[in-house]
């Protein structure tokens, strides 16, 4: 995918219609996060099945939408998507799910994660080896989207998707080395805890430690973020692990790191 090159808009208002109207016909991707927020995920996946002449495959999702409990971007987004996989199934469509694969779309692409996800048929190495390729896509929400498409069945399967994804540690693309560690946060955002991971923080340090140093602040900002989370439950693995790598290396990185990694554990500390 190539970089987005528009700035996007400060608030829903200011998005031009014909923006929006592209936004919504799947032709651009979105800039930000409030363009991102803006498209009418129901429309965009009108237009897609009308395109790609599948248009009997609409109410059954849109249905499936109107029944959830919650009705948010996520949400819904994952109900396309779970939607758009049983709709292949059912209909002996694997033509569906490529076309969302590689779709100019970013929310299209967002559908597809969930595809691989939620799909019971495949293993957790299976779904790995397919979500890398998203894993590494250049636009925000897919990168954001996916690591939550197979938040579950990581947790399901933590010992074995830890030994994959510390193999995702020396990558070559900074994306996919970040996904390891944010994937396997033990709280995360938007999602629902890993609780071995919160009591038992050392089973993801095949992980961490090869990226204490990372040169990617992108890699930095997580694997401090997933420290900062372990932190709320086992504060003194944390501590000890700080102190360890701040006396293995003197990288900056590693500084940055440790900082970010005891915020929680220093505001405790000083009553804030």
């Amino acid at each position: 995918m190539t970089e987005i090159k528009r700035k996007g808009f400060r608030s829903a208002k200011e998005i031009p219609q014909e923006i929006l109207e592209q936004l919504n016909r799947g032709e651009i991707e979105t800039a930000n996060l409030v363009e991102w927020l803006a498209v009418d995920q129901r429309l965009l996946l009108k237009n897609l099945l009308k395109q790609f002449d599948r248009t009997q495959y609409l109410q059954p999702i849109l249905t499936d939408i109107e029944n959830l409990k919650k009705q948010t971007v996520n949400t819904i987004n994952e109900a396309i998507g779970i939607g758009i996989l049983e709709q292949s199934l059912e209909n002996n469509d694997p033509e569906i799910i490529a076309i969302i694969n590689n779709h100019a779309s970013d929310l299209i692409r967002c559908w597809a994660t969930y595809t691989i996800g939620k799909n019971q048929t495949l293993n957790i190495k299976q779904k790995l080896e397919q979500i890398q390729h998203f894993s590494a896509d250049k636009h925000f929400g897919v990168r954001e989207i996916c690591w939550l498409a197979v938040r579950s069945s990581i947790a399901k399967n933590l010992t074995k998707s830890i030994k994959i994804l510390s193999g995702w540690t020396n990558h070559i693309d900074e994306n996919v080395r970040r996904f390891a560690s944010e994937a396997t946060r033990p709280r995360g955002v938007w999602c629902e805890h890993i609780e071995e991971l919160k009591q038992n923080p050392e089973l993801g340090l095949t992980i961490l430690e090869p990226m204490k140093s990372d040169k990617s602040k992108y890699v930095q900002d997580s694997v401090g973020n997933w420290l900062n989370d372990a932190s709320k439950t086992q504060p003194d693995f944390v501590k000890t692990l700080c102190e360890n790598w701040m006396n293995e290396s003197l990288a900056k990185e590693t500084a940055y790191i440790v900082k970010k990694a005891l915020r929680t554990i220093e505001k405790l500390k000083t009553g804030l």
